[in-house]
């Protein structure tokens, strides 16, 4: 069994436990390679098996999370590596920090209908990606839809066999012993979304119950009876339950979920907005609930921010009166004549010889330029005499 500080593959330490899935726990791990964090999960292995199924159940998990690497999309969990280790197949997976979809709602309650034709409009167009790379999520529930921390939504066990689908969420034909299909992917997700809005599954925990029908789904509740037809070839496909849950949220798309518990943050009122600089008449008054709390805390708007602390300035201690001085008058001194400089004699005769000197040295240059010039000429000459 792997614990707390074991290490996987050589190369993966797990740190501590992170969540539970069917498949079994998910681990927060350190990659000591790349030195990053990362999320694990020892994927589903069947017990007991004679050794050649139990091959043949290997080979499997590693080509499901080879497959599940090739996903690319913001709303699909992205996966690094999948390794065996020892009798084990490990899944390596990028960290997020959220939770599940299911702890979420049993702490907050269910949503509603807008905030759910979101959800499914970010998850639908992720599983029509997965589609078009001719994969099947199989085991999409509450239970692998992760509410990430920062608004973000992430679907996990992209085609991942794993411990097989929560039956409340699988499509009748796969009960039936039917395979999994894209149209079965469209089932789960109307399970999954009517039990963000209802708090209950359709069909009840075991899927076999009768149709509950839907209370509290309002717009949403025509798209979800079309996404739990029990005859696949009738139900619409991924792209075109996107386009009937974007059409119900009247264009409003998000590009991240926001989870209903971020409480609402008052605005300023509009008496204090106006007595601001530029903001009103000038004798306008704060409502008196401000001046009477004048460390209350003011948000600046609607947006999530931080709270600004309004705190009275002291005001300053007082300052000993000091008698004022006369002017005195500015006192002038004599003007005191500029000095010049006056070189000694021996200085101006120094200064002499040298001009003196260089004025030779540029005779001598001179003469030295013409008597090599005078000797070319001659020489010439000479040897055009005796040339001719």
């Amino acid at each position: 069994m792997s614990s707390e500080g074991s290490i996987v593959g050589g190369r993966y330490r797990l740190d501590q436990p992170i969540g539970r899935g069917r498949a079994g726990i998910v681990w927060l791990a350190f990659d000591t390679r790349l030195f990053r964090t990362v999320a694990m999960k020892r994927m589903y292995l069947p017990v007991g098996l004679p050794p050649e199924r139990a091959g043949q159940a290997r080979a499997m998990a590693m080509e499901e999370g080879k497959a599940a690497a090739r996903i690319e999309h913001p709303c699909a969990i992205s996966v690094y590596d999948v390794l065996p280790d020892g009798a084990d197949v490990w899944l390596v997976m990028e960290y997020i920090p959220s939770r599940g979809m299911s702890v979420f709602l049993t702490e907050y309650g269910a949503l509603s209908a807008e905030q759910a034709a979101a959800l499914g409009i970010l998850l639908g167009d992720a599983m029509a990606t997965i589609h078009a790379a001719g994969i099947v999520h199989r085991t999409l529930e509450p239970g692998t839809v992760l509410l990430a921390d920062d608004g973000g939504v992430k679907l996990t066990d992209i085609g991942i066999t794993g411990g097989g689908p929560h039956a409340a969420y699988r499509a009748p034909e796969v009960t039936r012993g039917g395979p999994p299909s894209p149209a079965a992917d469209v089932f789960s997700l109307g399970a999954t979304l009517y039990t963000a809005v209802e708090g209950v599954p359709p069909f009840g925990e075991d899927g076999t119950a009768a149709e509950r029908p839907p209370q509290n789904a309002g717009v949403l509740t025509g798209a979800l009876q079309k996404m739990l037809r029990s005859d696949p070839t009738i139900r619409p496909t991924m792209a075109d339950t996107v386009i009937a849950l974007k059409a119900i949220t009247e264009g409003q798309e998000r590009t991240a979920f926001v989870p209903p518990t971020a409480p609402a943050m008052p605005t300023m009122p509009v008496a204090w907005m106006a007595q601001q600089p530029g903001g009103g008449p000038p004798g306008q008054q704060a409502p008196p609930s401000l001046q009477a709390q004048p460390t209350q805390q003011i948000q600046p708007g609607p947006l999530m921010q931080l709270p600004v602390q309004q705190v009275p300035q002291a005001p300053a201690p007082p300052q000993p009166m000091v008698p004022m001085q006369p002017p005195q008058p500015m006192l002038q001194s004599p003007a005191q004549p500029t000095a010049r400089y006056q070189p000694t004699p021996e200085q101006r005769a120094a200064a002499a010889q040298a001009m003196r000197e260089k004025a030779a040295a540029r005779r001598r240059m001179i003469l030295t330029v013409a008597a090599v010039l005078c000797a070319v000429l001659i020489g010439i000459g000479v040897a055009e005499l005796l040339f001719v």
